[in-house]
């Protein structure tokens, strides 16, 4: 009798508003494969043989999965977070070994006609050590130990997921450093993570660009530790004559060696940048043993990590990525113009997206689509097919769904009575952002095409059951707040 009120109890508390967005996106979801993969045959939406009916198949079993995480207790996701983060480590390890080359990356574990992406799964798992973690006595994110152990559970799976060769998959783990700003990580880091893509960026781009004698890459990069290091040493130290001084430095070292390569004294771009910043990264060591101000430091090591980072830029770019990922980024960057090639997949979209106009041209009418224009339009690309289909309309109505389901998953974590349902609720929301930014950034020339699925919309059977199973996860431990009412 006790056990048939508490299920009463869940069924009453359980978010249906979520519910109902979930059920609308997977619904829209196989309507819009169905729209991609229909190729004038005239087969029916629910034939098993076409892609929509085989998503409707994971559909039925993504939703019986989901009543069955609703009926475990909420406490078994926490007291287990680490025993199931372990075993998915596992299962990803063993993948490294077995998985066949499928478009040269060793990821999906194959049974006969059914295989499935186990780094998918990876996400809830670690969300779950990650909530864990932090709900754990007296866990602060303050310390080096604090940190390590954050980091770990983080990039291991990351490093597993590489080593299968799916880098867009490894990336989507990234998204977990919201969680960590949310929870007192300094801002810094995300400075630090934000620079480190401008840094990347302008040492890919500009790397072949000389301007008075001095490649344009490293200036631009100088230009942002300039930055930086006077932002913090004023910020930070509340110095503003180090400040001063650090700028005037920057600024009268920049005109002297241009005033030089007026008269033909060449100063070396790398030995101007590393003079430079060795000089101002002295002074402020200096500087904080004198005047006893350690957050000097601070500055100090930005610019000596900046330029460590610089220096590996390259190395990662051409020793570390595939020829097909690095052309990618040169297409994204601008840098290449290969319409026919590398390219081809996002002109493609382009112009299906661009076609659709306001109101788009109507269900199954996307000639782009029809006539299969734009490779893999029902997995990765699948916003093209909406775009044209739908137009402005159709996609803005698949934002606003999306934006309102992030933000119902932030209310929902916000409520959590405790950290380990506060952080496991960020972290879905954090994936949901990821996803969202960078399948349309890449489907609209935003973003370099590293594979990252639309969630509930591209076809496939594993990223629908890991968003399913991240959500109802988050469901069912806000359900189990009937036992903090005044958290309602």
């Amino acid at each position: 009798m006790e056990s048939r009120n508490t299920n009463i109890t869940i069924w009453g508390h359980i978010d249906w508003l979520t519910v109902i967005i979930y059920l609308i996106m997977i619904a829209a979801g196989v309507y819009s494969v169905y729209a991609a993969s229909y190729d004038f045959d005239d087969a029916s939406i629910f034939d098993g043989a076409e892609y929509s009916g085989k998503q409707i198949r994971w559909i039925g079993l993504a939703l019986v999965l989901a009543l069955v995480l609703l009926l475990f207790d909420s406490r078994v996701y926490e007291t287990y977070a680490y025993p199931i983060y372990i075993i998915i480590l596992f299962i990803m390890l063993v993948t490294i070994f077995v998985a066949p080359d499928i478009k040269g990356s060793r990821s999906w574990l194959v049974f006969g006609p059914l295989r499935f992406q186990p780094a998918e799964f990876g996400k809830f798992a670690t969300a779950l050590a990650l909530a864990k973690l932090f709900s754990g006595y007296n866990f602060v994110l303050s310390s080096r130990k604090s940190y390590f152990q954050v980091f770990a559970i983080i990039f291991i799976p990351i490093l597993l997921i590489l080593a299968q060769k799916e880098t867009g998959s490894a990336l989507a783990y990234m998204a977990l450093f919201l969680v960590l700003y949310r929870e007192g990580m300094s801002g810094l880091v995300l400075l630090a993570a934000g620079c480190a893509v401008l840094y990347f960026v302008f040492a890919v781009k500009f790397t072949d660009d000389i301007v008075l004698g001095i490649p344009l890459g490293e200036a631009m990069v100088f230009i942002v530790i300039m930055v930086i290091m006077v932002c913090m040493s004023a910020t930070y130290c509340r110095r503003l004559d180090a400040a001063r001084n650090l700028l005037m430095w920057f600024v009268g070292t920049a005109l002297l060696c241009g005033l030089l390569s007026l008269f033909g004294i060449s100063i070396g771009g790398y030995a101007y940048f590393i003079g430079s910043i060795s000089v101002a990264s002295i002074y402020c060591i200096v500087l904080a043993i004198i005047a006893k101000a350690r957050r000097l430091i601070v500055a100090a090591a930005t610019a000596v990590l900046s330029i460590g980072f610089l220096f590996s830029v390259n190395f990662f770019f051409n020793s570390v990525l595939q020829p097909h990922q690095q052309q990618r980024i040169h297409v994204t960057l601008g840098k290449v113009d290969d319409p026919l090639g590398t390219g081809y997949n996002v002109n493609q979209a382009k112009i299906a997206i661009g076609s659709g106009g306001l109101l788009g041209k109507g269900h199954l009418n996307g000639t782009q689509t029809k006539l299969k224009y734009v490779p893999e339009q029902h997995t990765d690309f699948i916003f093209c097919t909406i775009g044209e289909e739908q137009g402005f309309i159709g996609t803005t109505a698949v934002l606003i769904l999306f934006l309102i389901l992030i933000l119902r998953v932030i209310h929902i974590a916000e409520r959590q009575p405790s950290s380990f349902g506060r952080v496991y609720g960020y972290c879905v929301a954090s994936y949901f952002i990821f996803h969202l930014a960078i399948n349309i950034g890449m489907v609209i020339g935003l973003c370099p095409v590293i594979g990252i699925p639309l969630p509930f919309f591209s076809y496939g059977g594993s990223s629908l059951w890991s968003f399913t199973i991240l959500l109802f996860i988050l469901l069912r431990l806000d359900a189990a707040r009937r036992e903090h009412p005044s958290f309602f």
